[in-house]
């Protein structure tokens, strides 16, 4: 049996997703979220998609840890609590080009992307629909400025540093 959740970093509570599943099983919720929490204790702050994996005969459990979703990482690195409700309106915040990478490369290999050039597209999306800023632009127009190469340099050399003059 699978259970799929979406936990806070290090800092998992007993509540009813778990315990209406694993109660009735007899499990011992307690160890189940004590591995959690010790797995997820690097992504404080942070929603982590975790799978417990219990083996109803033995009533062992096992627990995987999954990469943070693209708009958790986005609302850590850039201070924010949540996205803009009405993002047309109302941006949240304003990302450098070198955050967006920081974001795409830590994401990469759990992305459906080639490269980093479309890992960072991608990342991009998600400014789009969460109301941030990406050089003081609206991320639709930051995207296409991607597609004409205006970026590349800081994408292949993977800068992942903000410069001072930007901050």
């Amino acid at each position: 049996m699978i259970i799929k959740l979406l936990v806070d970093g290090g800092d998992m509570k007993p509540g009813p997703a778990l315990s209406q599943k694993l109660g009735p099983l007899g499990m011992n919720i307690g160890d189940i979220i004590s591995k959690i929490n010790n797995a997820t204790k690097d992504m404080k702050g942070l929603k982590v998609p975790v799978e417990v994996e219990v083996e109803l005969s033995t009533k062992e459990f096992d627990v995987k840890v999954f990469s943070p979703p693209v708009s958790e990482l986005l609302k850590k690195e850039l201070g924010i609590e949540k996205g803009s409700g009405e993002q047309n309106k109302i941006q949240v915040a304003n990302a450098s080009i070198e955050q967006i990478i920081l974001v795409a490369k830590t994401k990469l290999q759990n992305l459906l992307a080639n490269d980093l050039k479309a890992a960072v597209k991608s990342v991009v999306g998600t400014c789009v629909s969460l109301g941030i800023l990406i050089e003081n632009k609206p991320a639709t127009e930051v995207e296409q400025e991607i597609d004409q190469g205006k970026y590349d340099k800081q994408i292949q050399e993977e800068i992942t540093e903000t410069p001072e003059e930007k901050k």
